[in-house]
């Protein structure tokens, strides 16, 4: 194995060995259950149930909640077509997909159109939630008979766009989004939604309130820019089919999110599509009930005089019009309007992080340049790209100036597009590659030895019907979408072409030998047990490989420099990798970095590449795998140091027994070194506490009189003392008092 450049590569007639890189084919993943992955979702696809019935209603009057329902009925059938994509390819996703059924420029296309969804995604989300408080404060205000009223559109501009650059913040310091947080979030928001629907059944039986009329063709009521280029024509209301496909068009929001499901498909424990299956499920239920009866409620609750005014609003609205005390409504509209900040701000980060795994993906795949890869000097992020998205959000949240029925309008131009364009790969696919799959969309006739995949065949042709009729109504939405979709796709197309050449120059990085194994061992890596792992992500932090370059003998012990590939919630994603798709020009240029660092110090060192979507896990696995005696990493950005090794800690206390003995070490920038013993240890007692030890068992010794007492016998006592102490429920005194002795311990540091 080279572990560095060969020193003679660049002398006449010398062969050159390329230092090897040994690269795990398979990712270190963690897995959540169902319950999480569906909450993920629902915290994307849940957001819609704030806007989507108020666009709808603008756009085709009081038959809106029937279509809201049967977009609703219908997004069942489009969830099974992502998961027959996600059975096919874990690393799912419309990109994948696509490239996959139609080759590399419809993937360009689609990806462009899924663009033009994410981007609008995070504007939408923070003006609708910007739109509910503004909504709040003005009723407040007018109750409290203040003269006081925020201009509601320039207010909810205001607060998307703080929304985006929170966001933005968030994403390049890399501060995760777990599912833990999500699930909280809709244990919040179900208690909303129990609430809300009981209240307004409550309501609607109180007052005798009346359904909405029935979805027929003389019942639709089309706004003048509802009908777009069909403005003046008759054909919506004498050709009912047609009607009836404008009305669906201009509810398609209320589905919009299923991507989020191809992104989740990854993370899903075993047995994976059972559990994908499951997921689903929830997924409709959840949001059949919840979208779809916020539509009816309005409608059957909300005044007709008074509920145009609610459109932007529209379950702020419903609350303030429900049976009972005023102050009651009042709080529970608070309560609606907070869960509404924390589910729609939510999607507006996940448009961000699905816009960079998008983009991130095109870039890997020679589409964009690396330069947009290059992470933060600071934090390892993609910042480039997040800086990107951001700015573009920003400037539609200028645009639209803060009106969610233009926002609404427009994404649904992405929203549809990206299904149809997935549709049309996955029907492709059943011909292309008509192999067995672990899921079929249902309903497939065979007819003489050939399959007619009647189901999924519907299913892309009442998308493609619903998207064309979109393009003729939708002039806002058309033009934009297009003008962007063209504009992207051809940024695309040129930098494809300039980046293609340009990869044909390797002179400022090294080349390497990647050799594939299955999972990282010390007979993988040609290294010893008891080596020093080195994890390295980012080639601007290399301060904690350069220490241990410097101080580690390599005769005694070996060093191994791991790279993780981060598998981040992208549309992207997959269990099992060629090697050249975790080491790209970035993971080159990282490890000609470290190659340099190694040649410096005249100390070898051993190469390696994997996955992970969970940092902890991956580098504590790995430290497993390899028998590594040490882990040094570098202090982190993104938080403390004890958290660091608190978090790496809780993931050692996870893998099965028996456990290795492993030293963390974490440098600081200020050259700092903090130790941590990973598990059971002795404690590394201070001076102070060694005094106040012997100074306790002096004083017993002398009470005992011929007692056998030791120090150890104290500390012992102290120990079951307080474990009997938090056995007999006594959990908050003993938290109290040792939040007191840390208190008085930062204030005082201990000698």
């Amino acid at each position: 194995m080279a572990l560095t450049k060969d020193k003679k590569a660049g002398s006449r007639g010398a062969t050159r060995v390329l230092p090897q890189v040994v690269v795990a084919t398979t990712a270190m993943l963690t897995f959540i259950s169902f319950w999480r992955a569906a909450a993920i979702v629902l915290n994307d696809l849940a957001s819609s149930a704030y806007y989507a019935g108020g666009i709808a209603e603008h756009a085709i009057g009081k038959t809106a909640p029937w279509f809201i329902l049967a977009i609703m009925l219908f997004s069942y059938a489009v969830r099974a077509v992502y998961m027959e994509s996600c059975s096919m390819f874990v690393r799912g996703g419309v990109y994948r997909v696509v490239k996959e059924a139609m080759g590399g420029t419809m993937a360009k296309i689609s990806v462009s159109a899924l663009m033009f969804d994410f981007i609008l995604t995070g504007p939408i989300s923070g003006v609708s939630a910007g739109q509910y408080l503004a909504g709040f404060l003005n009723e407040l205000f007018h109750y409290a008979h203040l003269n006081i009223e925020l201009p509601r559109d320039l207010t909810a501009a205001v607060f998307a766009a703080l929304v985006v650059l929170y966001f933005r913040r968030v994403n390049i310091k890399g501060i995760p989004e777990g599912g833990e947080k999500a699930l909280r979030v809709m244990y919040v928001t179900t208690v909303m939604v129990v609430l809300l629907i009981a209240w307004s059944t409550y309501t609607v039986w109180s007052h005798r309130a009346n359904m909405p009329p029935w979805p027929l063709p003389q019942n639709l009521h089309f706004s003048p820019e509802t009908l777009g280029w069909l403005r003046g024509s008759q054909l919506p209301y004498t050709f009912g089919l047609l009607g009836i496909f404008i009305a669906l068009g201009h509810s398609i929001l209320a589905m919009s999110g299923e991507e989020t499901l191809a992104q989740v498909y990854r993370e899903i424990e075993h047995p994976k599509l059972p559990n994908l299956k499951k997921a689903a499920f929830v997924i409709f239920m959840y949001s059949l009930v919840f979208t779809s009866l916020v539509s009816f409620f309005a409608v059957m609750i909300i005044p007709d005089a008074q509920r145009a005014g609610f459109f932007d609003n529209l379950i702020g609205g419903l609350t303030m019009h429900l049976a009972g005390p005023l102050t009651l409504r009042i709080i529970f509209h608070l309560f609606v309007v907070l869960v509404g900040v924390l589910i729609l701000a939510g999607a507006a980060n996940t448009a961000i992080v699905g816009s960079n795994g998008v983009l991130n993906r095109v870039s890997e795949d020679g589409v964009l340049p690396d330069w947009f890869r290059h992470p933060h000097r600071k934090y390892g992020t993609t910042h480039r790209f997040i800086n990107l998205i951001a700015g573009l959000q920003l400037l539609t949240i200028f645009l639209s100036r803060g009106h969610i029925y233009l926002l609404g309008e427009a994404y649904a131009f992405g929203v549809l597009w990206s299904f149809v364009f997935n549709s049309f790969a996955v029907l492709m696919l059943r011909y292309k590659q008509p192999g067995s799959r672990e899921f079929r969309v249902p309903f497939n006739v065979n007819f003489r030895g050939v399959e007619i995949p009647l189901g999924l065949g519907i299913i892309t042709l009442v998308l493609f019907g619903i998207a064309v009729t979109n393009l003729l109504t939708k002039e806002v939405a058309t033009i934009s979408g297009i003008t962007f979709s063209v504009f992207l796709f051809a940024v695309f197309t040129i930098s494809e072409r300039f980046t293609r050449r340009r990869d044909a120059r390797h002179g400022d990085v090294d080349q390497f030998q990647l050799t594939p194994e299955s999972s990282l061992t010390p007979e993988a890596l040609g290294c010893r047990p008891g080596n020093v792992l080195v994890p390295a992500g980012n080639y601007h932090a290399l301060s904690h490989l350069a220490t241990v370059l410097a101080q580690v003998n390599a005769e005694k012990q070996d060093i191994v420099v791991l790279h993780f590939r981060a598998l981040t919630a992208s549309p992207s994603p997959q269990h099992d990798f060629a090697p050249d798709q975790l080491v790209t020009s970035i993971e080159q240029l990282l490890l000609t970095k470290v190659l340099a660092l190694a040649e410096r110090e005249g100390t070898p060192v051993r190469l390696a590449v994997a996955a992970t979507n969970n940092l902890c896990n991956g580098i504590v696995s790995a430290a497993a795998s390899l028998q590594s005696s040490v882990i040094v990493l570098g202090e982190s950005s993104k938080m403390p140091v004890h958290e660091q090794a608190r978090m790496i800690g809780l993931v050692w206390e996870r893998l099965p027994q028996p456990r290795p003995h492993i030293m963390l070490e974490i440098y600081g920038a200020g050259g700092k070194t903090h130790f941590f013993f990973l598990g059971p240890h002795s404690p590394d007692l201070t001076p102070a506490e060694i005094d106040l030890l012997h100074k306790l068992w002096l004083k017993l010794s002398q009470e005992l009189n011929n007692e056998e007492l030791h120090h150890h016998d104290i500390v012992y006592f102290a120990l079951q003392e307080i474990d009997r102490q938090l056995a007999a429920g006594n959990t908050d005194k003993v938290l109290q008092r040792l939040r007191q002795h840390l208190s008085e311990r930062q204030k005082k540091p201990a000698g």
